[in-house]
């Protein structure tokens, strides 16, 4: 009982936040973000803890909790594929990715080997994976909220599926080399779409239908869902399938808004003991992994816009934009501390960093929403 009290209390706050933001002109990520980087961590310190007696683990343990996360989680990640799968990647989109996701994984790798040498391999690896990672989701929506321009959306949405996909493949083939079912698994269902070809389904809903429900299994059997789902679309795109939404329009931003989101937010939050976590990093090890992440992305980010030959005034805006984290970041997060290839202090230290990263370009001004035409144009006219 007092766990739902929790989660429907979580909601609510998370929708007051939101409709506070909106009235302060900013989108309801930067609100979201805000909420879950500093409130959440408050209110779980001072206030369930001590008053409620629930800790994180009791927070996701029941099977509910679980099932809601993984259908949030498959909501949003499969509208997102969906929405950007189908641009054409360009010499540019590639020139931009190559730098952006290389110099913050070769500084995550020699921060990993410096700061923490006793971790194995796949530890560091998947450190450095951290610090190249851009979040499909929430750039998307960031664009999206700000009306950022189509043209330079595409180019952004493009590097940023390359970078990801680099990462969780990456990812994946290191795990797979211990545990191979973690790699063929998730590659043996993204052709699942040529099954229901054979059996001559023709109907769009069955493919999407299909699609949500892998993903939904995929994140409860932690496997790959990232590169299912990608690897899924691009097998819909090869036989001329469109990716039917599974709820209307109408309903879809309110529940990702709602829901989705705060539910991915919190559920990586909760699971932390930040007063442990706090000690657990010397002063060295926190500023290490607070900052590095952030200057080696934005440098990398930076050196692919100039490689692609963006104006000068674009690479600032644009570099900030790829460093975006958010969702994605939390979703891998949460899949290394599940697997222990970090540790909890870490996973708190990045988390932050992935945070402090998604609100950077809203704290240097590109925060508000620009207005529709029609709406400009009612504001002349008055």
């Amino acid at each position: 009982m007092m766990v739902a009290l929790f989660w429907l209390a979580t909601l609510g706050l998370f929708a007051l936040a939101t409709g506070l933001g909106r009235r302060a002109g900013l989108i309801p990520i930067v609100s979201q973000l805000l909420l879950a980087g500093l409130g959440l961590p408050l209110l779980m310190l001072y206030g369930v803890q001590p008053h409620w007696h629930l800790d994180g683990a009791a927070l996701v343990a029941p099977a509910w909790v679980h099932a809601l996360y993984s259908g949030a989680f498959a909501l949003l990640l499969g509208q997102i594929i969906g929405d950007v799968i189908g641009l054409d990647l360009n010499r540019q989109s590639l020139k931009i990715a190559a730098p952006s996701f290389a110099v913050p994984f070769s500084a995550g790798l020699a921060l990993a080997a410096w700061l923490l040498p006793g971790l194995p391999w796949l530890s560091h690896l998947a450190l450095g994976l951290v610090f190249a990672i851009t979040a499909i989701p929430v750039l998307y929506l960031y664009l999206k909220h700000i009306g950022y321009p189509p043209e330079a959306t595409a180019r952004l949405m493009q590097a940023a599926i390359i970078i990801d996909l680099a990462c969780w493949s990456l990812l994946g083939l290191a795990q797979g080399s211990l545990h191979l079912a973690s790699l063929l698994w998730p590659l043996l269902a993204a052709f699942s779409p040529w099954l229901l070809h054979v059996c001559r389904v023709r109907a769009p809903w069955a493919y999407s239908l299909l699609f949500f429900a892998l993903l939904v299994a995929a994140e409860q059997l932690r496997l790959n869902a990232l590169l299912l789902g990608v690897g899924y679309v691009l097998n819909l795109a090869w036989l001329g399938k469109p990716l039917v939404p599974p709820l209307p329009a109408r309903w879809l931003g309110p529940l990702q808004n709602g829901v989705a989101i705060p539910l991915l937010l919190t559920a990586g939050i909760v699971q932390v003991d930040l007063a442990g976590a706090l000690a657990s990093l010397s002063l060295a090890q926190w500023l290490a992994l607070l900052l590095a992440p952030t200057v080696a992305k934005i440098a990398g980010n930076w050196l692919g816009l100039a490689w692609a030959g963006m104006p000068r005034a674009e690479r600032w805006p644009q570099a900030l934009l790829l460093n975006i984290r958010g969702l994605s970041e939390i979703v891998f997060l949460n899949l290394l501390l599940k697997q222990q290839l970090i540790s909890p202090a870490a996973y708190l230290a990045l988390m932050l960093m992935g945070l402090i990263a998604t609100l950077m370009p809203a704290l240097a001004g590109l925060h508000r929403a620009r207005p529709r035409p029609s709406e400009t144009a009612r504001r002349h006219r008055a």
